[in-house]
C-alpha cells in the first residue's frame, strides 16, 4: 500500500540519521583548536589569541591556541595538515611557516599549499631591526661600520631557520655587505629574550612582540623594514631611508584548515573572521601589536601564497639557505 511505502522510507531515513548523527550537528560542534607553529609570545601567537577570543564570542564555542613549535614552523603545520578535516583543528601561520620554511626544509612530508584550505588573511605588520640598548649602536650606519670592522664577530637571533626574521637577517647581511652569524631559536619570543638579556647582538622581528619592549626601553629600534614609518615609532627610519630599498619586508598572518574541509565550514569561518576584523575592538587590539586587519575571501590568501612563493623562492636559492 502507498501509505506503508512512505512509512518505510521514513523509517529508513530515520535509521540513517541515527547511524550518522554527526551530519545534523551544526558547526562548530565542540571546542576548536588553532595550532600555532611557534612558541607562545611571538607575533603569530599574539594575533591568534586575539582572533580566537573573537571567534569564541561569535560562534559560541571555545577557540583555543595550541603552540607546536620547531623546524622553522613546519612541525605545527605538519600536525595541522594531518588533522581531521572537520573544522575543529585549524592552523594560523605566516610567510615563515607556509612559504619560506618549506623552501628551506626540503624533507617536509606535506604540501604547504595543497595540504590546506585557506580560510582568510588576518593581518599585516612590519619587521623591525632591534638591538640591546646597552650596545653602542644608535644607527644602522654605526652597526654596519662595526660589523665590517669585526667580520664574523656579531650575531643575530631569529625565530628559526627559514622564518621571515631569518631571511630578513640574510637580506641585511647581503645588502650591507657584512658577515653576521645566524643564531636560530624555536620561536621569536626566545630570540627577543636573548637580545634583551645580551646573549645575542640583534634580531629582526615582527612589530607586535617588539613594541612593548621598545616602549619600555628594553630594546632599541634601529630601522623598520617597511616603506613608511610606524606611527608607534615615528623617529625610527625605514629601510628606504637608510638606503636599503631591497630590505622592505612585511609580515602577514593567515588562517587555514586541513585540505578536504567542507566548503560550508570554510565559508562560515571566513565570514566570522571578516566580521571580527571589521569591528573597532579587534582593529584597535591589532593596532596595539603593530598590525592592521586585512580580511577578504579565501581566494585572496590562496593568491598571496602563490605570490609569496614567487617572491621568496629565488632569494632562498640565491642565498643557498638550508635547514641548520
Amino acid at each position: 500500500m502507498p501509505g506503508r511505502t512512505v512509512s518505510s522510507a521514513a523509517i529508513l531515513a530515520l535509521s540513517l540519521f541515527l547511524v550518522h548523527p554527526g551530519h545534523a550537528q551544526p558547526y562548530p560542534a565542540r571546542p576548536v583548536k588553532i595550532i600555532v607553529p611557534t612558541v607562545a609570545g611571538g607575533t603569530v601567537d599574539v594575533i591568534t589569541r586575539l582572533i580566537a577570543n573573537d571567534l569564541s564570542s561569535r560562534l559560541g564555542v571555545s577557540f583555543f591556541v595550541d603552540n607546536r613549535s620547531g623546524a622553522g614552523n613546519t612541525l605545527g603545520s605538519r600536525e595541522a595538515a594531518r588533522s581531521e578535516p572537520d573544522g575543529h583543528t585549524l592552523l594560523m601561520s605566516s610567510a615563515s611557516g607556509q612559504v619560506i620554511s618549506p623552501l628551506v626544509y626540503k624533507a617536509i612530508d606535506y604540501d604547504p599549499i595543497r595540504s590546506f584550505e585557506p580560510i582568510g588573511l588576518i593581518a599585516e605588520g612590519s619587521i623591525i631591526l632591534v638591538v640591546n640598548p646597552l650596545q653602542r649602536w644608535r644607527s644602522v650606519a654605526e652597526l654596519v661600520a662595526d660589523a665590517k670592522a669585526n667580520p664574523g664577530k656579531l650575531n643575530y637571533g631569529s625565530a628559526g631557520t627559514g622564518t621571515v626574521p631569518h631571511l630578513s637577517g640574510e637580506l641585511f647581511r647581503s645588502a650591507a655587505g657584512v658577515d653576521l652569524v645566524h643564531v636560530p631559536y624555536r620561536g621569536g619570543a626566545l630570540s627577543i629574550a636573548d637580545v634583551i638579556g645580551g646573549n645575542v647582538h640583534m634580531t629582526f622581528e615582527a612589530s607586535s612582540p617588539l613594541l612593548p619592549h621598545i616602549r619600555d626601553g628594553r630594546l632599541r629600534a634601529l630601522a623598520v623594514l617597511s616603506k613608511s614609518r610606524l606611527p608607534d615609532l615615528p623617529d625610527v627610519p625605514t629601510a628606504v631611508e637608510i638606503g636599503q630599498p631591497g630590505l622592505v619586508v612585511t609580515t602577514w598572518t593567515g588562517l587555514f584548515a586541513p585540505a578536504g574541509t567542507d566548503a560550508a565550514i570554510v565559508r562560515k569561518l571566513n565570514e566570522a573572521v571578516n566580521e571580527g576584523l571589521r569591528s573597532p575592538g579587534l582593529t584597535a587590539a591589532l593596532a596595539k601589536v603593530g598590525n592592521v586587519p586585512i580580511g577578504g575571501p579565501p581566494d585572496a590568501l590562496a593568491q598571496l601564497l602563490v605570490a609569496e612563493n614567487q617572491k621568496w623562492a629565488p632569494i632562498v636559492r640565491a642565498l643557498n639557505l638550508k635547514a641548520e
